[in-house]
């Protein structure tokens, strides 16, 4: 039978909408997506998806090849092919699916190809040309990205914002010091400082150059990092201290800096020690890709080991085909198998199902127990534990990982419970520990928000610091919530005060890993829902109000990367099967599935599914670097939408059952009165 709903559409009109919601068709839609997710485990019992990106990472990857001298033809044709195959009709390069031209995509790209043979005549280059310089061409692109060309000669120096090595001897005792950076930041920066001061410029042997994308040619007015208008600021303060210390760096090349060759050999150091139990500088690809430059600058020879083993990790990365290479930033299968297993698990799998139990199993086994870099920002007193999200980086456990793994190992009995209660009782004391002066939980670190960081020179790439954000800080409420915590609990109290300051006015929250404002209140909604509290409450029936509002008229959920440069944009884009399963999740939250909204959404995700029980999806809903670097998880597509399926049958089943309750209780007290007249009429 079809349900007659009333729903608002994205301009606020109503709608009539008649949405048929089969039980057999739910069913079927759950075990089809089950069916499809257990066939993609891996035989040691984890599951990982590709992380797709843009181009920059193969375009830097033909770049170091140039500068290394190290270019394999065939590699290249293939490197090619795949930058070719992401240019956008303009000639441009994006960094999110269906997102405008970027200026650093775009140069690095046009550079690629130019370093690789392509004439500056061939059509698409005349186009990418066109686009860089309406972009702003070299002088708009990021200091990284800057710090590259430098090694190859194509842009000066001495306007590249100095990573003085000097900064790792800062100790604690310094209010803006080494580990107040943020974990990620720590590890590009490292090796960053050692390139900085070997300059080891290598120009390509074909003499490419760039200068038909420097609009002003080299000129300081264009090369230079802007002031501030405001002359007595940070960004000022740190601008003058860059000059500073590029009149040292004229000491440092003579060997007469008084702190140089120690500032040196203390970041070899840390780079050396952080190989050590991780799968390259902290698993991933910015930093590996530093630390595989630096070893050179430094002088290791390509067959030392040390190299070969890094060298050989950032490889692991690249996936040949044969006309196509390309590159992940990282590897996921900590993150994607703890998905996975709540999925399944609350979608009805048995929890000693041998899968889940394998999977449960391979969780418990990548436990850090490690005191890794996290004890600088964290001193508490507390037994490693944590978990990554990569397969080995035992440096860097963080809050998020560790609060999913520990909401699958909840729901996962193994064939040794007492390891099991042991390993998620330390994480869960290790994980509460992180919880920051304001209520709210980060990424790795703890109180990693110092603002003035972001005024560095060298901190354009928007991740100097790792603040708590909403989404991170529900997850582990929901966590909480399911373990019985409650809402006068200190640590709870202080996180529910944190999410309810950071609400948006319109009743969202913003996603922070997450693409984005759907992301963060479908987690906020799903947390508060865990802890068990009264869900009419104004501030919260104006979140649910907002989900509703940007509902679209095919019934999904859809928002691009583009709200983080505007939010005005948010909730707005295509609908896409993971962001329709957070919505509907965080509608489910209100534990009432006749809501026209809530049907309608499950429609959608019933209606798109493949017949083999996966869901398409090319959008990126995931964040790395908000403005900066964006990732599609391509687990989410099938993931998610089998648990926004299974958190609907929940409610709806409860539903149901409460009306039998309701009926049986009406039938019970109208049966004595039914008698009572029934007798009194017997003569």
């Amino acid at each position: 039978m079809g349900v007659s709903a009333t729903v608002p559409n994205r301009a606020g009109a109503e709608a009539r909408s008649e949405v048929a919601l089969p039980p057999q068709d739910l069913k079927t839609a759950i075990l089809r997506s089950q069916e499809y997710l257990l066939s993609l485990q891996k035989p040691e019992g984890y599951w990982v998806g590709e992380l797709i990106v843009d181009s920059t990472l193969v375009s830097d990857m033909v770049a170091y090849h140039h500068w290394d001298d190290s270019v394999d033809p065939e590699w290249q044709r293939k490197a090619v092919n795949h930058i070719l195959s992401m240019q956008l009709p303009d000639g441009g390069w994006n960094i999110y699916y269906g997102g405008p031209p970027e200026v650093n995509a775009t140069i690095k790209a046009y550079l690629a190809l130019k370093l690789a043979g392509v004439p500056v005549t061939d059509p698409r280059m005349l186009r990418a040309r066109e686009v860089a310089l309406s972009l702003g061409g070299v002088p708009r692109m990021n200091t990284f990205s800057k710090l590259y060309l430098a090694l190859l000669g194509l842009f000066p120096w001495e306007y590249v914002p100095t990573i003085p090595c000097e900064v790792i001897l800062i100790g604690k005792w310094f209010h803006v010091n080494f580990w107040e950076m943020s974990n990620w930041s720590r590890a590009m920066l490292v090796p960053l400082a050692i390139i900085n001061h070997f300059k080891p410029t290598r120009r390509p042997r074909n003499n490419v150059t760039l200068d038909e994308l420097y609009p002003q040619g080299f000129h300081e007015r264009d090369l230079a990092l802007p002031p501030d208008p405001d002359r007595l600021s940070w960004r000022n303060f740190f601008l003058w201290l860059d000059r500073l210390h590029k009149f040292a760096e004229i000491f440092a090349q003579h060997n007469i800096h008084p702190f140089r060759k120690r500032a040196l050999r203390k970041a070899e150091q840390w780079m050396l020690e952080r190989f050590e139990g991780s799968d390259g500088l902290a698993a991933i690809f910015p930093a590996m890709l530093n630390s595989v430059i630096a070893l050179k600058a430094l002088g290791y020879s390509n067959d030392n080991p040390i190299l070969k083993r890094e060298w050989e990790q950032l490889k692991r990365l690249q996936h040949e085909t044969e006309n196509d290479v390309r590159i992940e930033p990282c590897f996921s299968p900590v993150w994607d198998t703890a998905i996975t297993l709540v999925c399944l698990r609350e979608s009805g799998i048995p929890a000693d199902h041998p899968q889940l139990k394998k999977a449960a199993e391979w969780l418990m086994s990548k436990e850090i127990r490690f005191r890794g870099d996290w004890q600088y920002k964290n001193p508490a007193k507390v037994e490693p534990s944590g978990w990554v999200f990569e397969y080995e980086n035992k440096w860097n456990p963080d809050v998020d990982d560790t609060a999913m793994v520990l909401l699958a190992l909840r729901q996962v009995p193994t064939d040794n419970p007492k390891k099991r209660d042991e390993s998620f009782q330390r994480g869960l004391k290790w994980m509460m520990t992180f919880q920051c002066k304001d209520g709210g939980w980060a990424a790795f670190d703890k109180d990693c928000t110092k603002n003035i960081l972001e005024k560095v020179p060298f901190a354009d790439h928007n991740a100097m610091l790792d603040p708590e954000c909403a989404d991170i800080t529900a997850r582990i409420l929901e966590l909480l919530g399911y373990e019985g915590y409650g809402i006068e609990h200190p640590q709870v109290k202080d996180a529910l005060a944190f999410l309810k300051s950071h609400q948006e006015k319109d009743g969202s929250w913003y996603g922070r890993w997450g693409v984005n404002y759907i992301y963060g209140t479908w987690q906020v909604l799903r947390g508060l829902r865990a802890m068990r509290i009264d869900m009419t409450q104004p501030w919260i029936l104006k979140a649910r109000d907002w989900l509703e509002s940007v509902q679209h008229e095919d019934g999904g959920w859809g928002e691009r990367c583009n709200t983080y440069d505007d939010p005005v944009f948010k909730g707005q884009g295509p609908s896409t099967a993971s962001q329709t399963a957070w919505a509907v999740m965080g509608l489910c939250a209100f534990d009432d599935p006749d809501r026209p909204s809530i049907r309608r959404g499950i429609d959608y995700l019933i209606r798109t599914q493949n017949s083999d029980g996966s869901w398409t999806e090319l959008e990126t809903t995931g964040t790395g670097f908000p403005k900066v670097f964006y990732l599609k998880y391509d687990m989410y597509r099938n993931t998610w939408p089998l648990l926004a399926l299974a958190t609907y049958e929940r409610i709806r089943k409860a539903r149901n059952a409460q009306r039998e309750a309701d009926f049986e209780k009406a039938v019970g007290l109208a049966r004595p009165a039914l008698t009572s007249t029934a007798t009194s009429a017997v003569p």
